[in-house]
């Protein structure tokens, strides 16, 4: 007697463990506006609402076209020839092609409309590229790492729109050294030799994960108060809006959490 293969079915989101994340995010809301918060803005003018809101869409669309064009590349076998092939070689190609397209946007002014647009397309097609590998991941573990960016992103967004002007803006110098901190012990397993032990590399791995997490979640804080004061700014004939150049930190920021979100994830699933 001969039995079928047996296949495993990745577990789906159900509607308790959903109902259970959105009153764990709207929690970690209340908990984080009374902590950091104690102080909030009566409200948003009207020019600081209207920045954020093109903000956001940018950064939206840029999302929406980065997981399009990276499901492609998956299912047309791109991803696994990126994969296969050099890994240097794709880090340095990758690397080169997001910073020149990611500065193609920065310093390009809004007026040249085509050509801005195009840096950024470009900018979305080297982040999918990238991105491209995770799709060979549980689609679960994709699912939920995203539920969640949202949920982080769109909390610590609430936070810092609400908080008094500036208040979050002179955050920047910690989380540069913070941002290297997390860089450098996610290149640790690659630079340490073997032996200092697999605790230390543990230890590094927790810093570039859940350090990285805390950092990028500051980067949101600090971005949105960014953008809120560059609104103003642009309201009083100070400089050009330029909602693009905001989207792009936000969605750098978005994409870093959303891919240490996917490595927890995959490491708790890795565990059971």
């Amino acid at each position: 007697m001969t039995e079928g293969p047996i296949t495993q079915h990745a577990p789906g989101m159900s509607w308790q463990r959903m109902a259970m994340t959105a009153a764990g995010v709207a929690g970690a809301v209340v908990v984080v506006q009374a902590v950091l918060n104690r102080e909030t803005r009566d409200s948003l003018s009207v020019a600081e609402k209207a920045y954020l809101h093109d903000s956001f869409k940018y950064t939206g669309g840029g999302l929406v076209l980065t997981a399009l064009a990276a499901r492609y590349m998956f299912k047309s076998g791109v991803a696994f020839r990126i994969m296969a092939a050099n890994p240097w070689a794709v880090l340095g190609v990758s690397l080169v092609g997001s910073i020149g397209s990611m500065m193609g946007v920065f310093y390009t002014p809004p007026e040249k409309t085509l050509q801005k647009h195009l840096f950024w397309l470009a900018f979305n097609a080297c982040q999918a590229a990238t991105l491209s590998p995770l799709f060979f991941l549980n689609p679960a573990i994709l699912s939920r790492a995203a539920l969640y960016t949202c949920g982080v992103v769109g909390s610590i967004s609430y936070v810092g729109a609400t908080a008094t002007n500036d208040k979050y803006l002179n955050l920047g110098g910690p989380l540069l050294a913070g941002i290297t901190v997390v860089a450098l012990s996610s290149l640790a397993p690659m630079i340490l030799p073997a032996s200092i032990g697999m605790r230390s590399l543990a230890v590094a791995e927790a810093i570039s994960l859940y350090g990285g997490l805390a950092v990028f979640g500051g980067f949101v804080l600090y971005d949105t108060q960014k953008i809120l004061k560059h609104a103003r700014m642009a309201e009083q004939g100070l400089m050009k809006p330029d909602p693009m150049n905001e989207a792009i930190s936000l969605e750098l920021d978005m994409i870093n959490i959303f891919v240490r979100l996917v490595q927890i994830l995959s490491m708790q699933g890795n565990r059971r």
